[in-house]
């Protein structure tokens, strides 16, 4: 007896119903690789100033310069990494790959016994990092709904910012318990089990599409052309002043100095970092389940209400006291908006590239936060050294108010406002 004929209906889940099933096995793994790569990166990231200036004398200048390069060469890698995840197939091979480099030569600097030597492993693994981050992004569009872009790439902010709460922690008991050397060394065991997640997220991927190889290029105006120009932009400018939290945390040193004298200033500067990193991991989910739930400008606005929260916390520390509940007021709002922030841009790329040059688009997103994080940082410190502190978080705001005035001109752009699903 030969059955009926099967509609389409029946074999193919409606897309509200695929949207819902957004924590996929593939998500959950790129999601476990952030987290253990974070986990990872953290413990000698932690510990490099004590392994230069303790255990090899290196002077302060020397961490300056090294993480000076390290930092140029991870932008520059990112560009790069973009053209690389183009292709379906490379991009799995450079995800498994940046993740496991960038392990062992972290780990590898704990055995180094030159300052050179810490230069030259810190640059490479920035580099591997720099060169899987578009690779990484481009893959989890791949394992989930364009519906759940939000949540996916909101999972996988919130799971990154677990791992940096988590790595100093982990670092102070690793030094505790073996010394510097052996805890920066251990440091490879989250991160190769990172690249495994990597491989298990790859394994419930859609199998990759077949093209034919061409020479890699860096695509940047086929991207700008793709109705991206405007928002890359505006996220330009948000990232002209993002600052490094590491100002955020110098802000609150100094504030508290007086009353608190310097140890005690610097255990509650860093608590009130661990606040940042906490507001930061709690608002990433919620962020992109709000830009799933708004439809196509989710992704902008959900941007749009994170750096505006950032221009309210840069006011914040530009005109606070030396009060910890009031000065935990800003923290946590620049956390929470460092979540919201991340994830609309990861969304927002995702929804609104091709998916032929998607890779290209995530790579030119990490080169603008790259290089818009060390001129930011720059910048503000200069100011802060020459006039004030107070003068260097209100330029950052001003920075703040260019990037929603440029997010109110991408919103209506039409390549912003149509959102592309591949």
């Amino acid at each position: 007896m030969s059955s009926a004929p099967t509609s389409r209906s029946e074999t193919t889940p409606p897309v509200e119903a695929e949207s819902d099933r957004w924590l996929t096995r593939g998500v959950a793994g790129i999601g476990t690789a952030s987290l253990l790569a974070d986990v990872g990166h953290e413990i000698p990231t932690a510990l490099l100033p004590s392994l230069l200036t303790s255990t090899l004398g290196a002077p302060a200048a020397a961490l300056g310069l090294i993480e000076g390069v390290s930092d140029g060469l991870a932008g520059t890698a990112r560009l790069v990494g973009g053209a690389v995840a183009d292709d379906p197939g490379r991009r799995r091979r450079v995800a498994v790959g940046g993740y496991t480099s960038t392990a062992a030569l972290a780990a590898l600097t704990g055995a180094a016994t030159a300052v050179w030597q810490v230069g030259v492993l810190r640059a490479g693994a920035w580099a591997a990092r720099g060169v899987r981050v578009p690779a990484r992004n481009a893959l989890l569009a791949d394992v989930v709904a364009p519906a759940a872009y939000g949540r996916a790439y909101g999972f996988e902010r919130m799971m990154d910012n677990l791992g940096a709460i988590f790595g100093p922690l982990l670092a102070l008991g690793l030094v505790a318990a073996f010394g510097v050397r052996w805890a920066i060394g251990l440091s490879v065991i989250p991160g190769l089990l990172a690249a495994a997640a990597i491989v298990y997220a790859i394994r419930y991927a859609p199998k990759a599409e077949v093209r034919q190889r061409v020479p890699l290029r860096i695509r940047v105006r086929p991207v700008l052309r793709a109705g991206l120009g405007p928002l890359m932009g505006a996220i330009a400018a948000f990232e002209l002043g993002n600052v490094a939290a590491t100002l955020l945390i110098l802000r609150a040193t100094d504030l508290l100095r007086p009353g608190h004298g310097e140890r005690t200033a610097t255990s509650l500067a860093l608590a009130l970092y661990v606040l940042y990193n906490v507001a930061a991991t709690a608002a990433s989910l919620p962020a992109g389940r709000l830009a799933d739930r708004l439809g196509e400008h989710g992704a902008v606005r959900v941007l749009t209400a994170g750096v505006a929260l950032f221009a309210a916390a840069y006011v914040g520390f530009a005109v606070t006291g030396a009060h910890l509940a009031v000065l935990a007021l800003p923290f946590a709002a620049a956390g929470a908006a460092i979540g919201c922030v991340e994830t609309a841009q990861h969304t927002a790329v995702a929804s609104l590239a091709p998916s032929q040059i998607r890779g290209s688009a995530f790579g030119l997103l990490a080169s603008i936060q790259a290089a818009g994080n060390v001129a930011a940082s720059a910048i503000a410190g200069a100011l802060w050294s020459a006039v004030s502190a107070q003068a260097a978080f209100l330029y950052l705001a001003a920075w703040m108010l260019l990037a929603l005035a440029g997010l109110g001109f991408a919103g209506r752009w039409p390549g912003v406002s149509s959102k592309k699903t591949p």
